[in-house]
């Protein structure tokens, strides 16, 4: 049986009150720092609270609640109903270097970044009659691999950051002392990938101390590392000639404005390694079985999401809690109390386009069967019998079933009900603009990817295999573009998704023709297989495409109208994204204004 690891939130039941706080000041009356190593349950909770500060994207309705991002909010993916959700703001590029929400980030894994390098530099003096040589080797990897993706996240969402390395900055230390340039973009992704390979070296397969998933293991530290080196060779670091004056102040660059293909190399060759020693003796596409393919494809891809621990699981947040089922749970008004939500977190008409159809091709491709009009009578594989749909929602793939609930469609959960809970996003519908102007669909379309009964807690997903299948065909398209396992990977997502393959299969569609053609592909199978799982958000802008991804308009359904006229595409927003800007945060102006030696991002000057 799996025992989940438990992060320590704020309360660490050791007198401490806020886990932020642990190396801050310390009252006399609660534990001190000399007091952490030298019992076993100290040094556990010290260990648990490095890692509480890892990202909860469960918790995404209030952007920046332990650490969740904006990232399905402000992609092209979906749009929040409730205006205090900070997505809103980036989406309509209104937000600022003062925001409290662009320092959150910042602030929080630095603060990580600082008590994990501690747990490296003190935990070799812990007490050895509790906490053996194997232990303290153990742990102190756990921490090396937590600081690393740490750096990773303030990467991503940053650029180039200050690299503090082994140095351990004091609490008391003048400002004076602390005038710390940001490193290269370079820098940054070598000593994240050392950190890990350095990590690597002293953890397990699997989970340290009988079986508790969601700590460090060998696995996550070589799938991180993939993740870095994706980032370090795509077009918005690699190659990114608008970025030749993003400089520090002695001119040194802090990116590269010349292509290097052997970036991309360097990530292949990471996700082969990754590949080769743990799949699939520990990782494995999940599947589920049914008499109907179409309805396995569909359990495979729904459940992969909501089954803790499954084997497809890289890493996650463990026993994480969540907003999540009453955000995506539609309002379902005179349905019992549990089949209640807000449904505020809508899916815009261009992520509802982007799946294919149930034969494998885009929408607008030939002989895709796509119709735009009309309705026919459909059963889909969520259902017990056949409804009225909207044909543009008929006969798609079943990861569209997955991710969308659309009008007319039957609800996941019956619990309670003694008559079928049927969603109705029209006007007048039960989960209508008539029944509340908050608590409603923006889009009359609402995310349903990983709705759970509940919102307990549970595993909060980051990385699972299929993004590493995608990651090395990816990468070996970008520099090795005839090698037969970029199709072979890529074809074992579809043909999990139920979709044919490309190539090879029943029904097999032409693979694609030229390197080109297979970029798109692989960028299309990418946007539908990881949608709704904080993926495309950063996609977007590592690839440098989000300028034409996240600006302009968006559409959904005629949330005003009833019948027929509910289903006219109308334009939701026009949305605003400068390409001089947008593709990072910006750094906190706290941060600017009393780092002299601090630059600040492009086009937040």
């Amino acid at each position: 049986m799996k025992r989940v690891f438990l992060i320590i939130a704020a309360s660490l039941a050791i007198g401490v009150s806020s886990c932020s706080k642990y190396l801050d000041q310390i009252p006399d009356d609660v534990i001190t720092i000399d007091d952490i190593f030298k019992s076993k349950a100290n040094t556990d909770k010290f260990l648990a609270n490095v890692y509480w500060s890892l990202p909860n994207e469960h918790r995404q309705r209030f952007t920046g609640d332990q650490r969740s991002g904006a990232w399905i909010g402000a992609s092209d993916e979906g749009k929040y109903n409730w205006s205090f959700n900070y997505c809103n703001n980036m989406i309509a590029s209104v937000w600022s270097n003062t925001d409290g929400n662009v320092a959150t980030y910042w602030t929080d894994y630095y603060k990580a970044i600082r008590n994990a390098t501690y747990f490296i530099q003190n935990i070799d003096n812990a007490n050895p009659v509790e906490v053996n040589d194997l232990v303290k080797t153990r742990y102190k990897a756990e921490a090396r691999a937590l600081r690393a993706m740490y750096y990773y996240f303030l990467v991503r969402i940053y650029g180039p950051v200050i690299m503090l390395g082994d140095d351990l900055v004091d609490l008391n230390t003048p400002v004076a002392d602390l005038q710390i340039p940001r490193s290269h973009i370079d820098t940054c992704i070598n000593f994240i990938v050392r950190e890990l390979d350095a990590a690597y070296a002293d953890l397990d397969v699997t989970p340290f101390n009988d079986q508790e998933w969601g700590r460090m293991t060998k696995g996550v530290a070589k799938a991180y590392k993939v993740q870095a080196l994706m980032l370090a060779a795509s077009p918005l670091w690699n190659g990114n000639t608008a970025y030749a004056n993003f400089t520090n102040k002695d001119g040194s660059s802090l990116t590269n404005t010349a292509y290097d293909q052997l970036k991309w190399e360097r990530a292949a060759n990471a996700a082969k390694e990754f590949l080769d020693e743990f799949v699939p003796s520990v990782y494995d596409l999940y599947r589920e079985t049914n008499a109907d393919p179409f309805t396995a494809a569909y359990l495979s891809c729904r459940n992969v999401i909501l089954t803790d621990w499954n084997k497809e699981w890289i890493y996650a947040r463990p026993n994480s809690s969540s907003l999540m089922r009453y955000d995506r749970t539609p309002f379902h008004a005179g349905y019992p109390s549990e089949q209640k939500g807000g449904g505020a977190m809508g899916v815009t008409q261009t992520m509802v386009d982007a799946y294919f159809t149930s034969n494998g091709l885009p929408i607008d491709a030939p002989g895709s069967g796509y119709v735009s009009t009309g309705f026919s009578s459909f059963r889909a594989p969520f259902d017990n019998t056949t409804r009225s749909t909207f044909n543009q929602w008929v006969n798609r793939e079943p990861r569209f079933y997955v991710g969308v609930t659309y009008n007319n469609s039957f609800w996941l959960y019956q619990g309670g009900s003694s008559t079928p809970i049927v969603t109705n996003m029209e006007f007048s519908g039960n989960s209508g603009r008539s029944q509340s102007t908050s608590d409603v669909s923006p889009t009359g379309y609402i995310v349903r990817k990983n709705v759970a009964t509940g919102d307990g807690e549970r595993g909060a997903l980051l990385l699972r295999l299929a993004n590493i299948y995608l990651d090395y065909s990816e990468a070996l398209n970008e520099y090795a573009p005839t090698n037969t396992d970029i199709l072979k990977y890529l074809n074992l997502i579809r043909e999990r998704a139920g979709v044919p393959q490309y190539g090879a299969g029943p029904d097999a569609l032409p693979a694609p023709a030229t390197q080109a053609e297979m970029r798109e592909a692989i960028r299309r199978e990418r946007r539908v297989e990881l949608a709704f799982e904080n993926s495309r958000y950063f996609d977007t802008r590592r690839w440098k495409i989000a300028e034409t991804t996240d600006g302009g308009a968006f559409y959904g359904m005629n949330m005003t109208a009833d019948g027929a006229n509910f289903y006219q595409k109308t334009l939701l927003e026009t949305r605003v994204f400068k390409a001089d800007r947008d593709y990072l945060f910006p750094i906190p102006n706290n941060q600017v204004l009393i780092n002299e030696n601090m630059v600040q991002n492009p086009g937040w000057q």
